[in-house]
């Protein structure tokens, strides 16, 4: 069979339905002349999680060589135990902190310093100032125009308002943003699993994204109870007829993705619907979360990071940032053995050892989230490589010790190989109070993006390669 090519832009559609192929062999590039021939695009994905960790369980002890100098080799600690299967695919990063965040709050003014490291206005909320434009923001101005969606927010904690008094005054705005389109503009996240999922699939027009949710606005009501036909059987015939045109390696890539986009679907439809249980001999009693939130914190979290493979994954986005909380999340995780506290409330553990053991639980739970998310990226093949090997994934936080507020030597974890711009499978010490921002000017420089400066930078992070 001679196969025949397709576009990059090739996509599977139906009545009120879109869906972007994945990568496959048949694909050529689109009429742009940075496209290469059958190259997998470079996604780069910012996942970040509040309140720090307990440092001594987190950094891996020093491994020596014969003359006593520390190697670049290193041992899982427990708290990243979790991420095992993916130890050959990250670079542990150390010694890197934003200098413009130190003896501020504790919170606020770190969140929306991660991805610029700015000196962030204290304000009630109306003149925001974080001082500078973030990470992500920078790609999708430079490289947005090239995906249906120019990046992707999403999280899982709705954004919160007022004025946190006792935290110095500053909006608890920005504490529920990571990205920023702009100094003053933080670019909303989405939090609801339907609606991010028909970002990507539904061709009709779908609510606007929202900050948090508001049970009262029509557009999200409307979204909610449309049509729920799966998408593929509004796709079928289309599907049916490109499977026509591509190999069979092609066609089983395509069914991979066609089940995965189901599977989703199924999850969405699944966590939503009521639990019955039996109370009062023998009446039904239904519980239902806030609309279109899953039940349980574990599904709502896991469900979202599905939906961000299958955007990286069909390149209807190259950029994306996840919030897995906000600055002081007070949310419960007592599905956790032992864990009785709020995140927040544990993480000023005063070094007590039974607080800071619950509080090391979540933090170890959060990474163990950050790993299913590698691995996943890691078993999708691209024509010989992974969708990890083509991506950089940074997951991190604004605080080290969270009983302390420290800021520097910030807990940090890059993975993938930025097609071979990364090397990983070690750890990368650097100077001392090295500005996290030179990390940034590399990942940029990764992506195309070539600039002097970013920041209080001082240059471009020695050692990635």
């Amino acid at each position: 069979m001679n196969q025949r090519p397709l576009s990059r832009r090739t996509m599977l559609r139906g009545l009120g339905a879109a869906l972007a192929v994945p990568w496959l062999e048949a694909l050529v590039p689109s009429a742009r002349a940075d496209e290469r021939l059958s190259a997998p695009p470079l996604r780069s994905v910012f996942l970040f999680m509040p309140n720090g960790v307990n440092p001594n369980n987190f950094t891996p002890k020093k491994i020596l060589d014969a003359s006593g100098k520390a190697t670049e080799n290193f041992e899982l600690s427990p708290m990243l135990q979790p991420l095992a299967k993916v130890k050959d695919d990250i670079l542990l990063l150390e010694n890197l902190f934003h200098a413009k965040t130190a003896g501020r709050n504790g919170h606020w003014p770190k969140v929306p310093a991660f991805l610029h490291g700015g000196f962030v206005v204290r304000t009630s909320g109306r003149d925001l100032d974080v001082g500078g434009t973030s990470l992500d923001q920078v790609m999708a101005q430079h490289h947005g125009d090239r995906t249906p969606l120019p990046s992707l927010e999403l999280g899982v904690d709705p954004a919160r308002s007022g004025i946190d008094n006792v935290g110095g005054g500053f909006t608890r705005i920005y504490g529920s943003h990571i990205a920023w389109r702009d100094p003053h503009t933080p670019v909303p996240k989405e939090i609801i699993p339907q609606l991010a999922f028909d970002r990507l699939f539904r061709s009709a027009s779908a609510a606007p994204v929202v900050s948090g949710f508001n049970p009262n606005q029509p557009a999200v009501i409307q979204s909610l109870q449309r049509d729920d036909t799966s998408v593929l059987d509004l796709v079928l015939d289309d599907a049916k007829s490109l499977k026509r045109k591509v190999s069979a390696n092609d066609s089983v890539k395509l069914d991979e993705y066609l089940e995965s986009v189901r599977s989703v679907e199924r999850r969405i439809e699944n966590t939503l619907k009521p639990q019955k249980r039996w109370i009062n001999a023998g009446r039904f009693d239904l519980p239902r979360p806030g609309p279109g939130i899953p039940q349980t914190h574990e599904e709502h979290l896991r469900t979202m990071l599905d939906i961000l493979v299958l955007a990286l994954w069909t390149d209807s986005t190259r950029i994306a940032t996840f919030m897995l909380g906000e600055a002081q999340s007070g949310r419960g995780f007592n599905f956790l053995d032992g864990v009785t506290g709020s995140w927040h409330g544990l993480s000023h553990h005063r070094e007590e050892p039974k607080t800071l053991a619950q509080f090391e639980k979540i933090s170890t739970w959060h990474i163990s989230q950050y790993a299913y998310f590698l691995e996943r990226l890691k078993s999708l093949d691209e024509g010989g490589t992974s969708l990890l090997d083509n991506s950089q994934v940074l997951f991190g936080a604004t605080i080290r010790n969270s009983n302390a507020h420290d800021n520097k030597d910030l807990p940090l974890i890059l993975a993938g190989k930025a097609q071979g711009k990364i090397r990983p499978g070690r750890r990368l010490t650097s100077a001392k109070e090295t500005p996290l921002n030179n990390l940034y000017v590399t990942l940029l420089k990764n992506v195309g993006i070539d600039v002097p400066k970013f920041g209080d930078s001082t240059g471009a992070l020695q050692g990635l390669a």
